[in-house]
């Protein structure tokens, strides 16, 4: 029985050791797998650490983009608001334009007619002056003059005649010429002074017309300066308008480029 026995055990201990190697070779084997998986384990964590990195990265980039969105947005509603102020001041400026241009042309007409009326004026005293009882007593008493002087030449003809009663009778004739001389220098010499009264009149109102001119040319030249004033300025609007409208446009441009990039 001990005999018999014996084969036995010896077979099972040979079957327990090679199952044993058997085991450590698997063990063996499991380790190696366990370190691949582990080496595999950590290359996965490095990448996700990686991925969490970046999409960390990524969302603050988010962020950004959104706060810089917000800011654009918040920008161009200024520029919107200034655009429109800009627009209604340009409005303004132009009726106040229209305003000035209407106001110049009415009183430029005003003048026109002011001067017409003075043209018309000193037309008519002209007129009135040649047709002066003064000017046309003065006219005949020129004639009359030259009347008296033709007689007085015909006079000096007679003189030569040695008949003394013809020069007794021119001497009075001179006489009675003389004091008639006298008196009609004397009154030439009244009207002279009433002219001259006539004519100190026609100076006076000249130089108020001249006041009058120099006052509406005054007017003008501010019109004239006003005018050039709001054109200057509707000039300075209209670009000012045109650089927002540009750099609004160039901010639309950059929000539709972020907002793009944030549908992707």
């Amino acid at each position: 029985m001990a005999k018999q026995n014996s084969p036995s055990l010896i077979e099972v201990v040979k079957q327990v050791a090679e199952q044993q190697q058997s085991q450590v070779a698997d063990v063996e084997k499991s380790k190696t797998v366990l370190f691949q998986l582990q080496a595999k384990c950590q290359e996965l964590e490095k990448e996700i650490n990686s991925v969490l990195l970046e999409t960390k990265t990524t969302e603050k980039e988010i962020h950004l983009q959104d706060d810089a969105v917000e800011v654009t947005k918040y920008q161009c509603e200024n520029l919107e608001a200034q655009v429109r102020a800009l627009y209604s001041e340009n409005l303004k400026l132009r009726c106040d334009a229209e305003t000035v241009q209407e106001e110049f042309e009415m009183i430029l007409a005003r003048n026109n007619e002011y001067r017409e009326k003075i043209k018309d004026h000193k037309h008519l005293f002209w007129e009135m002056e040649s047709k002066l009882p003064v000017m046309i007593e003065l006219a005949k008493k020129k004639e009359f003059v030259e009347e008296l002087k033709a007689k007085k030449e015909e006079l000096i003809c007679d003189l030569q005649n040695p008949e003394g009663s013809v020069i007794k009778q021119v001497q009075e004739d001179i006489t009675l010429l003389k004091c008639e001389i006298t008196t009609l220098k004397d009154v030439i010499n009244t009207k002279r002074d009433l002219l001259e009264e006539e004519k100190k009149k026609h100076t006076k109102l000249r130089k108020e017309i001249e006041v009058q001119n120099k006052r509406y040319d005054a007017i003008l030249k501010r019109l004239h300066c006003q005018l050039n004033k709001v054109h200057s300025n509707k000039r300075q609007w209209h670009w000012n308008i045109q650089q927002l409208e540009r750099k609004a446009a160039e901010l639309r441009k950059c929000l539709g480029v972020a907002e793009l990039q944030n549908i992707m």
